[in-house]
């Protein structure tokens, strides 16, 4: 990768329909950017900070994000499964995950903190430490998924099959473990 960019803020910047140039941003934060239909394929993402940003739509195939924390930013639809996995790592708070794939990828230790993730595709990735705080997985689709040691205590609308998930010392509240007999159909008061 050539020219990296680093130490710089991009605050109200609209990358969408764009393609992203190959290279790496270096602790940079971006601040009500608009990257909706934006192409940032093998782009590197090191120690960033997104806040308040629009990522609806944007491939990211082979992108790497390590050390990268998304603040209330809008990621409708998208795919993480395509994201390069070395040293993979991220934090989202506060932000709009409806509908967005994690499907066969590692997100182990990743930390969801009030985000919403209806109908998000949790199949066959590994969540293993993983804490999801006050998130909302309406609809979510948990299937060949390694949760273990993952904190659910405080999210809601959850359903998850213990037959076809790995769930050891996966932490649920009380209240929780309907979501873990929806299968069954049974009357819980």
């Amino acid at each position: 990768m050539s020219n990296p960019v680093i130490d710089q803020t991009f605050e109200n910047q609209d990358f969408s329909n764009q393609k992203l140039p190959s290279r790496e941003y270096d602790n940079c934060i971006f601040i009500n950017c608009n990257f909706s239909k934006t192409d940032m394929s093998v782009v590197t993402f090191l120690e960033c900070r997104f806040d308040t940003c629009n990522f609806n739509t944007v491939m990211m195939k082979e992108t790497s994000f390590q050390e990268v924390t998304f603040e209330a930013c809008k990621m409708l639809g998208l795919d993480f499964g395509t994201c390069n996995d070395f040293l993979f790592e991220v934090k989202f708070d506060h932000c709009n995950l409806d509908y967005i794939s994690f499907y066969g990828f590692s997100m182990k230790n990743t930390r969801f903190n009030d985000c919403s993730l209806k109908e998000a595709d949790f199949t066959d990735t590994n969540l293993t430490g993983s804490i999801l705080s006050n998130c909302n997985l309406l609809g979510a689709i948990f299937e060949r998924t390694i949760a273990d040691k993952v904190d659910f205590r405080t999210s809601k609308n959850f359903t998850i099959d213990p037959e076809i998930n790995k769930l050891k010392k996966a932490r649920f509240s009380a209240s929780g473990l309907i979501g873990l007999l929806t299968k069954y159909d049974l009357d819980i008061e």
